[in-house]
């Protein structure tokens, strides 16, 4: 029972968060054993962060965040801009560019968004399960909730660029990149503000969030409907 109180911050977001996207998916619902293999390839990709942030170690160039936040305002700037935001965002996009894309059913705009989704659940769900033992009860339901929405919406980017990409025949390393880009910028900006400010800096990071969620509802409400027409 007590094992069960402690991974429900884990499990009950994600459960509610998978449910709420393939209903958003409802038009050409994609394949569950999919969707499950992207949560899975999300949890991969919090492997590959993690291992990418070690590799920076011998180059001298991995950073305690926190320390940074108190002694280095320029410098934690610098970490969130060109370590934690590109490092997360290419690690979920890796298997997305490699795997994802090449699935039969990938075969409208909207599944890039959908697909990104599940990718970015799975890697909360690990980051949420690494912070078990830091944070108090109350404190992990509120990261159970909130984390999974964060990374949601910055996968989501680099997802819409190669949902349209496809939709328009255009090259998927371009957008790929674009996306990437805008993504990796958004998530450094966030973590740099809750990371320096943690308390004062949340309606700032909640704005930057509900901001990108707004525009998430209209990019796949158009998609979706250029997905009817055509």
């Amino acid at each position: 029972m007590q094992q069960a109180v402690l991974i429900a911050p884990i499990v009950l977001p994600v459960f509610f968060w998978a449910v709420y996207h393939y209903h958003k998916d409802r038009h050409l619902p994609e394949p569950l054993g999919h969707l499950l293999l992207a949560f899975v390839f999300g949890i991969v990709a919090a492997g590959i962060s993690q291992s990418l942030y070690i590799g920076l170690e011998p180059l001298g160039l991995r950073y305690d965040a926190g320390y940074l936040a108190e002694t280095n305002t320029l410098g934690l700037l610098a970490n969130s801009l060109l370590a934690i935001g590109p490092i997360e965002e290419l690690s979920k996009l890796l298997l997305f560019v490699l795997i994802v894309v090449r699935f039969e059913e990938f075969d409208e705009p909207v599944d890039g968004i959908i697909y990104a989704s599940f990718i970015g659940l799975g890697y909360a769900a690990i980051e949420n399960w690494q912070y078990l033992d830091y944070l108090t009860p109350l404190e992990a339901i509120a990261r159970g909730f909130a984390s999974p929405v964060v990374h949601i919406v910055f996968a989501s980017i680099w997802g819409y660029w190669i949902g349209r990409a496809y939709q328009q025949h255009e090259s998927l390393l371009t957008a790929s990149l674009v996306g990437f880009l805008i993504a990796a910028l958004l998530h450094g900006v966030y973590d740099f503000m809750v990371l320096l400010q943690p308390y004062s800096a949340l309606p700032a990071a909640a704005l930057l969030i509900v901001g990108i969620w707004v525009w998430r509802l209209f990019a796949i409400r158009r998609l979706r409907g250029q997905a009817v027409r055509d």
